[in-house]
């Protein structure tokens, strides 16, 4: 079973990336409680790059879960860009039709690969982003259960290729 780091914007999509990070065909990372992000975040920077280094330590694989303002997350923006860069797989989920604790769906979100280059090649080009073809969020969960563990394998693939 293969270690991910799960990227994800807490606040708007911790409801809707639970249902991903309790998939077991991946050990997946636990998302910080709110009160100990507020810690880690205290620290500031240098504190938050520290643990997101104990974090990915031992990870094969970074599966960035896109909700609406993930692209956005200046977190994600510099998980993506560490996971590439210590050679971590990398893979995009968008889970905007998962309903949220309130039963909510949101809107699709940018891909968060596009602002990377990567030898003169957008990492958008590279890495792939599934957005499961459903609006039902059962659908959807069922879906990323049966195939995350295939598409961690291949983003692994692919950046053993680069």
């Amino acid at each position: 079973m293969r270690k991910v780091f799960y990227s994800f914007h807490y606040a708007l999509d911790n409801e809707r990336t639970a249902a991903v990070r309790d998939i077991s065909t991946v050990e997946g990372s636990q998302a910080a409680s709110e009160s100990e992000w507020e810690k880690v975040a205290a620290g500031g920077d240098d504190a938050i790059k520290a643990w997101i280094d104990e974090q990915t330590a031992g990870a094969s694989c970074q599966v960035v879960l896109i909700g609406s303002e993930t692209a956005e997350r200046k977190w994600v923006n510099y998980e993506i860009g560490k996971a590439w860069k210590d050679g971590l797989g990398v893979v995009g989920v968008y889970v905007h039709n998962i309903p949220d604790e309130h039963g909510m769906q949101s809107v699709k979100g940018y891909n968060p690969f596009k602002p990377f280059s990567v030898k003169g090649r957008l990492l958008s080009e590279i890495v792939k982003a599934y957005d499961p073809p459903s609006f039902d969020g059962e659908y959807v969960r069922g879906y990323i259960t049966e195939n995350l563990a295939e598409w961690v394998e291949e983003a692994i693939k692919i950046r053993e290729q680069r």
